[in-house]
């Protein structure tokens, strides 16, 4: 009987479809622990994490099948037996799955039970759920491997140490949200109680499109103190060491990382979101439009942070409504950064475009579509630069904006990403606070302040028409976002909200903004998830729609 275990747990950052690359990667996180008895990875860590529909290509599966076999083979030298994330295909049917590698074959699999279908989770779509599971017997040890979202419920944990399981191995693809350490620790703690059994809990660190995942992996001892603590947002392979004791295994004390508190993680979640994007996808930087204002000096901010002054390039576009602060303030903010920025002024296409529909104009009085004209030639000149040069269009649009429709379809929601998209106004105050006081771990840009402390200060404006302020068309930011907050994160009524004090006309035109906006963010880019409840893979509402409560 075996009474030492030394398991190392792979906390990596692995790309989407790359079979390759990503089994490349966990074998040199073996090589990297030749002493330990197993090597541990995260869900579906050879496909990547969601799949979506790639794993019904059935091309896929069958790389999927000969890059783990080639994984498989490997662990033949003796060393490090392998637990791997990847598809399953069995009688017709289509399995999230763990391969436990060892001795140069597949020597067993455990198949997901329960599939997630809330969310940005469509897994029902693709897979089969497995039946309830038992251990996996390994090397004198029995071992329970529930996969992430089999943890969510007590059954498969409740079999598993009905069956004789010893440990709880559970690898995860569970992305970031607010708060969501704190929900992980709450759960693990529930399946502990309720077993007996330590659980070490394994995530996967990096970007997937809107999806962005944290780490913070961690290890909990049957008594529910954290044995270990991975960090936050970065890659890691750490070795565990195991003892069998009278009350069962134990895992000794590690290393404890610090997690990042409320905003730096929102902050880190868009840094490495972004970088993921733009790299995976071969763009050579990002450009974007510098106002002046808070939102594209943040989104620069983070663009630097993530990608490295010199893949930024900024570009300020006055018109005759820009303010000298505007103008000044965004130059002073590329300087801070240490970033390109141009300067191309707007005003020669403006009337251009007000004589050509000057004829159809006539008798027309001026009102928000000559507005709008500026805001879609800025982002005609900013896609041309993309288009020219290669580099990806990053809007600066957030969601208390987006949520209400207070943005410009064709204009400045043209492009390819958003790091601000699922930020309250409120929360892009914060963030940018933070930043102009620290600098970020993993940061490619500079110390200090990244922003004049004006830029967080003065008005938001759009500068569209002369003295215009944002609230001119909406409430203040702060009475603002937590109407939004009722209305899109928690689905509560009109009634609902006016209850918690606010004014009943005003929570009524917001949810009447709300529910026209739906087409517009419909046409709006991906762009970072943070919250319970984005624009996107969480909410997703019809267009046509004449339901309001209030």
């Amino acid at each position: 009987m075996t009474d030492r275990l030394q398991i190392a747990f792979a906390q990596l950052n692995q790309t989407m479809g790359d079979l390759r690359g990503n089994a490349d990667a966990m074998l040199a996180a073996r090589a990297k622990q030749p002493e330990a008895d197993l090597v541990v990875t995260c869900e579906l860590s050879l496909i990547g994490y969601p799949p979506e529909d790639l794993v019904l290509k059935p091309s896929l599966v069958r790389a999927a099948e000969a890059e783990l076999q080639r994984m498989a083979e490997a662990t033949a030298d003796g060393g490090p037996a392998m637990l791997v994330g990847s598809v399953l295909a069995e009688d017709g049917k289509l399995h999230n799955a763990m391969a436990l590698l060892d001795g140069g074959k597949i020597a067993a699999w455990t198949r997901k039970h329960e599939l997630p279908n809330y969310g940005v989770f469509d897994e029902k779509r693709v897979f089969a759920p497995g039946p309830l599971p038992g251990p996996l017997a390994f090397r004198g040890v029995r071992l329970g491997v529930p996969i992430c979202e089999d943890i969510w419920f007590p059954d498969v944990c409740e079999c598993l140490a009905e069956t004789g399981a010893e440990i709880l191995l559970v690898p995860n693809g569970s992305p970031y949200e607010l708060d969501k350490d704190d929900k992980r620790l709450s759960l693990a703690a529930m399946r502990v109680a309720e077993t007996g059994l330590p659980l070490a809990y394994l995530n996967r660190v990096g970007g997937q499109d809107e999806i962005v995942f944290d780490g913070a992996s961690f290890v909990m001892n049957a008594d529910r103190r954290i044995a270990v603590q991975f960090p936050d947002w970065e890659e890691r392979v750490t070795l565990t060491i195991w003892v069998r004791t009278a009350q069962g295994w134990v895992c000794e004390e590690g290393h404890k990382h610090r997690l990042d508190p409320y905003p730096e993680d929102i902050y880190h979640a868009m840094q490495i979101g972004l970088a993921d994007y733009v790299n995976r996808n071969r763009f050579p930087g990002v450009v974007l439009g510098l106002s002046g204002g808070i939102d594209s000096a943040l989104s620069a901010a983070v663009a630097v942070d993530a990608l490295g002054g010199d893949r930024v390039w900024c570009v300020m576009m006055p018109s005759r409504f820009t303010s000298k602060d505007s103008l000044d303030d965004a130059a002073e903010c590329a300087r801070m950064l240490g970033c390109r920025l141009d300067t191309i002024p707007i005003e020669p296409a403006v009337e251009a475009f007000n004589a050509m529909l000057a004829p159809v104009f006539e008798g027309k009085a001026r009102d928000i579509t000559e507005e709008n004209i500026q805001s879609r030639i800025r982002g005609l000149t900013l896609m041309a630069l993309s288009n020219k040069f290669g580099h990806m269009l990053l809007t600066t649009g957030n969601k208390s904006e987006m949520s209400v429709g207070y943005a410009t379809i064709y204009g400045d929601m043209a492009g390819g990403y958003s790091v601000l998209k699922d930020a309250y106004k409120t929360t892009v105050f914060a963030l940018s606070r933070w930043r102009n006081a620290n600098r970020p771990k993993l940061a490619l840009g500079p110390n200090g302040p990244v922003m004049p402390e004006r830029v967080i200060t003065k008005p938001p404006t759009a500068e569209l028409r002369e003295n215009q302020k944002d609230q001119d068309s909406l409430p203040p930011y702060e009475v603002l976002d937590p109407i939004l907050t009722g209305l899109v994160e928690e689905e509560l009524s009109v009634a609902e909200i006016v209850a918690r004090g606010f004014d009943r006309e005003t929570v009524a035109r917001i949810e009447r903004l709300l529910y026209v906006a739906e087409y517009k963010r419909r046409q709006s880019p991906p762009g970072v998830k943070i919250g319970v409840r984005n624009f996107g893979r969480d909410r997703r509402y019809p267009i046509t729609n004449a339901f309001r409560t209030s």
